[in-house]
């Protein structure tokens, strides 16, 4: 493949000849199914080469490699025609796919990725010159297959700027940092409760995969990573990062993790490592609190999330998670006694403070990593805080953040010592004496950021869901209080 940003510009200026296509969010969603059908292809060629009876679970008609071909004369199967059998009959037919409890899950993901895709695409040319364009990358080719990984990094990361769709896009130089640190090992599962596109999968992936020596070693590499993903875009982008990554029978699952009572999960279904980015700043439907003891009860997304990671940690297991500010000082009602409970069950040995346009441009609100693990209480808890890098005002989609970047924190993780305003070391009694309250070590004032009015309607959407949270529950407390009266 010899010009990628050729290929990707290639793409974009079809779809935008396209009437049915309405900004880069339909764009990048308009281009995951087609991408998982292809990469999809290429899979069932190694699996009929591998399995002496395997049989696709697609009919023959709806496989790439008969519909995506042009035919012979380059006529007949393009336009109206096209398009026709696009709508009425391939999506109907996977969306519809036989599944049950016995289908293998590399069958059945094809249903699922599927069932509330969309397909909007009115020109049935265009659409033909899209799949002739994606159809010319040779998965036989090393080359082909790896520069095909970086064209979808790349749509992954225009997530970060398309819409509301940016919720589901972390920054690889994050997840990257943070998988390093988490220190991967062959044999361990890593899972990750709210997976968006598959990033911190992926970089677990990239690092583990380093480990990776013999044929025992490889399967347990492609067993290694567990997600769920509520939304049907992400969840499709992730079960297509994570074919590209090798991961033939992907365990992610499309369905609201908060949906499981917690206090259901067994020691077997725990797991060694959980990373992830819980949504923040959101709220969930009636009745999802039930699913949680009700001291640690919350309407704030961030919150459940945490339950959901510290009750589903094993034994000697590692986490990392990252938070907004609003976790980190808030010292009423579920979030007390949910940091309470992590200081005193787990060991809270690291917060890193990232600068606050890490995310930005779909928000600027400043978050934090958490690194605990379930090894026994804690004794005390650094907090380090990470500046912008030297010639950056603020991170954008033109100077986002890079792997590098971390440099100063990956100095300091092995050689800790306090540094007046930036790192400091705080005993699990000052904590507990504090209230809970971890917005600690001299953290500096949020960098002036200039936000679209669309960022800034999503910053106070957050904000203010947060505010509405703490209110809950102030009014929780109140309510308790007036019942003891009577």
């Amino acid at each position: 493949m010899s010009n990628l940003n050729g290929l990707i510009k290639k793409f974009r200026d079809i779809m935008r000849m396209d009437p049915g296509i309405s900004g880069d969010a339909q764009r990048i969603e308009q281009i995951s199914w087609i991408l998982f059908l292809k990469i999809y292809d290429a899979k069932e060629n190694d699996w009929e080469f591998e399995e002496e009876n395997y049989k696709s679970s697609i009919p023959e008609k709806c496989r790439w490699r008969i519909w995506a071909k042009p035919d012979k004369d380059k006529k007949s199967n393009t336009g109206e025609k096209f398009l026709y059998f696009v709508d009425n009959e391939l999506f109907p037919t996977l969306k519809k796919i036989p599944v049950d409890s016995a289908t293998p899950i590399k069958k059945s993901i094809i249903r699922t990725v599927f069932e509330d895709t969309n397909q909007y695409m009115k020109d049935g040319v265009q659409l033909r010159k899209l799949i002739d364009e994606i159809d010319k990358i040779d998965f036989n080719s090393t080359e082909d297959s790896r520069a095909f990984s970086d064209i979808y990094e790349i749509f992954l990361k225009e997530l970060q700027s398309a819409g509301s769709a940016g919720e589901f896009y972390t920054p690889r130089a994050v997840t990257d940092f943070i998988a390093e640190k988490i220190n991967p090992k062959i044999g361990e599962i890593c899972a990750d409760f709210a997976c968006g596109t598959g990033g911190f999968l992926t970089s677990w992936l990239k690092v583990l995969n380093s480990q990776v020596k013999n044929a025992k070693d490889g399967e347990a590499f492609k067993n290694s990573v567990y997600g769920i993903e509520k939304k049907q875009f992400p969840y499709t982008l992730c079960i297509t990062n994570m074919l590209l990554h090798g991961i033939d029978d992907p365990k992610i699952f499309h369905r609201n993790s908060l949906e499981q009572n917690i206090l259901d999960v067994t020691e077997d279904e725990k797991f060694d490592v959980i990373m992830m980015n819980p949504p923040y700043g959101g709220s969930e439907k009636e009745g999802i609190s039930k699913n949680f003891p009700k001291d640690v009860r919350s309407s704030e997304t961030a919150d459940l999330f945490m339950n959901v990671i510290m009750y589903n940690l094993k034994i000697n297991g590692r986490a990392a998670v990252i938070l907004p500010d609003g976790f980190l000082f808030g010292t009423e009602g579920a979030k007390f006694n949910i940091k309470s409970q992590l200081l005193k069950k787990f060991n809270l040995h690291t917060v890193i403070r990232l600068p606050g346009s890490v995310f930005a441009p779909y928000t600027s609100i400043t978050t934090n990593i958490l690194f605990f693990d379930k090894t026994g209480e804690t004794k005390e808890t650094w907090f380090y805080r990470l500046d912008m890098p030297e010639g950056y005002k603020n991170f954008s989609k033109t100077k986002p953040m890079l792997r590098e970047h971390f440099a100063p924190v990956d100095d300091w993780w092995n050689n800790r010592i306090e540094i007046q305003d930036k790192s400091k070391k705080y005993s699990v009694s000052e904590l507990l004496e504090n209230g809970c309250n971890f917005d600690l070590c001299g953290f500096p004032t949020k960098e002036k950021i200039i936000l679209s009015p669309e960022e800034t309607i999503r910053d106070f959407i957050i904000r203010r869901n947060e505010l509405d949270s703490l209110m809950n529950e102030k009014l929780n407390e109140i309510q308790k209080l007036l019942e003891i009266q009577k």
